[in-house]
């Protein structure tokens, strides 16, 4: 099962209801031996998806609703990741969603990228 069926199969019934029917393999599709970091890596990502751009998994979201979708992928993955207890990959995340976050504000998608290229592997240790 690729980590955006889990990613579908993890969010709250309301949004589950707006789930692509084919999202593909994920970004982070091997990245990791751990599912549990790629499903949080997926969710955060397709956060910030929502958030910026268009989401892999999820579809027919207004404007509202995506914000929405957004914040909780957000909050699944920040989620999921504490309860590992590895409060430095939380600190990691937290800044990666922030610095996203301000690149997109300044119109520095190219930063927002690279941000993400750079924090993929401490994630997935």
């Amino acid at each position: 099962m690729s980590g955006l069926d889990r990613l579908v199969r993890a969010v709250d019934p309301a949004l589950a209801a707006h789930a692509a029917a084919e999202p593909g393999p994920g970004r982070f599709a091997g990245s990791s031996r751990d599912s549990e970091a790629e499903l949080v890596l997926e969710a955060v990502y397709e956060g910030y998806l929502a958030h910026y751009d268009s989401p892999r998994a999820f579809e027919r979201l207004d404007d509202d609703l995506r914000l929405l979708a957004g914040d909780a992928l957000y909050a699944l993955g920040l989620e999921r990741l504490a309860a590992g207890g590895d409060l430095d990959a939380v600190t990691e995340l937290a800044e990666l969603i922030a610095g996203c976050a301000r690149a997109e504000a300044e119109q520095h998608r190219d930063d927002a990228r690279e941000l993400w290229r750079a924090s993929v592997p401490s994630l997935t240790h």
